[in-house]
């Protein structure tokens, strides 16, 4: 078995959050109090306080700090998670949710993730709430995150670049491929970048089919709405190792009229908006016509609004649908240093408890691109260095 934790963030997600369910599941709250000085923030102070979100008992987690620049780059923030008392895994995962965070501010801005200047989530209480739920599940003995829909709010934040549409762009960027939904009506921001980076950097998107609980906190959000819960909810979990079975939908249609790219494309479109997998296969067709066939696996729950996107973004003029299960091994990210730049691996653990780890290649490609060596050098590289994870 191996312990899990379950993220509900039916009330949206932000790191304060975060930490008040830690702190409701049993993390140490004098180990929370020395966070700042394990990171060498002076100055900075933590209030923990119970409350009540509707009617659940919750967790709420305040930091106060002094004045500080108005933002940092990613090398400053990265200087004081490297130059922390944290374990290396800590770092490595909160220097992969920085480095994230920082591309997406850089997608959205059409800049390089060296110009970008963080604003607040490069304040110090975004790097204490990164740093501080890594390593606060850490120190619970979490092997795997995973996160059901999450909640974007509505109406508009005032953010340094002036005001803007709930969700953010760089929350919507970071939580492409994730359930999301929006509202409550008139909740404001429910989700922050901060919570939105943690969740890309931790987790697998949706829950496991079948888990054994173990324990649950209660993170309380900053807004007290009437007449409902205001609170996040980490479920602390077992579930088995060697895979789990669990019921998919696998959508299929056969394509004679669309181009390779147009067709490449859409698969993009489908993968981006939650699809688990999205195969292009050539086919025969009537009167010997080459054709492709496109294959789409998908949560159940997700099949209506996929079979939408594939009538909508293809030619085809009918979907089959099929009820499936699948088999999924237990798995989770980390981070090694390559070459002075992070590549992420995923590492599985196969049904005789051994591992199997793979670098991701879009990682691969991109640091064989900025040091000029070649793929199979990076490849060879990070994998070696995932090896002793």
């Amino acid at each position: 078995m191996t312990r899990v934790a379950i993220v509900e963030p039916s009330s949206g997600i932000a790191g304060d959050m975060m930490l008040g369910a830690l702190l409701d599941l049993g993390l140490d709250e004098a180990w929370l109090g020395a966070l700042p000085s394990a990171l060498s923030l002076d100055g900075v102070t933590v209030r923990t306080e119970r409350v009540r979100r509707g009617e659940i008992a919750c967790r709420r987690v305040e930091f106060a700090i002094p004045p500080q620049p108005h933002g940092r780059h990613l090398k400053h923030i990265r200087a004081i998670v490297d130059a922390s008392k944290a374990p290396d895994r800590v770092k490595e995962i909160a220097n992969r949710a920085f480095v994230m965070l920082t591309e997406a501010e850089a997608a959205v801005h059409g800049t390089t993730v060296e110009k970008v200047h963080l604003h607040e989530v490069g304040a110090v209480d975004a790097i204490l709430d990164v740093v501080g739920s890594v390593w606060g599940l850490d120190l619970l003995g979490v092997a795997g995150v995973h996160c059901g829909t999450i909640a974007l709010g509505d109406g508009f934040v005032d953010a340094a670049h002036g005001r803007m549409a709930v969700p953010a762009p760089a929350v919507i960027k970071l939580l492409e491929g994730f359930d999301v939904r929006p509202g409550p009506s008139e909740s404001g921001e429910l989700t922050t970048p901060t919570g939105a980076v943690l969740m890309r950097a931790l987790a697998t998107r949706g829950v496991p089919s079948s888990y054994r609980p173990v324990n649950a906190g209660y993170g309380a959000g900053t807004k007290d709405f009437k007449g409902r819960a205001n609170a996040l909810r980490v479920i602390l979990a077992d579930v088995d190792t060697v895979g789990e079975a669990e019921a998919v939908t696998l959508l299929a249609c056969d394509i004679d009229d669309m181009s390779a790219e147009y067709l490449a494309a859409a698969a993009e479109v489908a993968r981006a908006n939650g699809a688990l997998d999205v195969t292009l296969l050539p086919i025969v067709m009537k009167k010997g016509r080459l054709g492709t066939r496109v294959e789409l696996l998908c949560a159940t729950d997700a099949a209506e609004r996929l079979e939408s996107l594939l009538l909508t973004h293809t030619s085809t003029i009918g979907v089959r649908r099929t009820v499936a299960t699948r088999r999924v091994l237990s798995r989770r990210a980390v981070a090694v240093s390559v070459f002075g730049h992070d590549v992420a691996l995923k590492i599985v653990t196969l049904p005789d408890g051994t591992t199997r780890l793979k670098p991701e290649f879009d990682d691969v490609d991109r640091v064989a691109r900025a040091t000029g060596k070649t793929h199979a050098d990076v490849l060879a590289a990070a994998t070696k260095a995932g090896e002793s994870k």
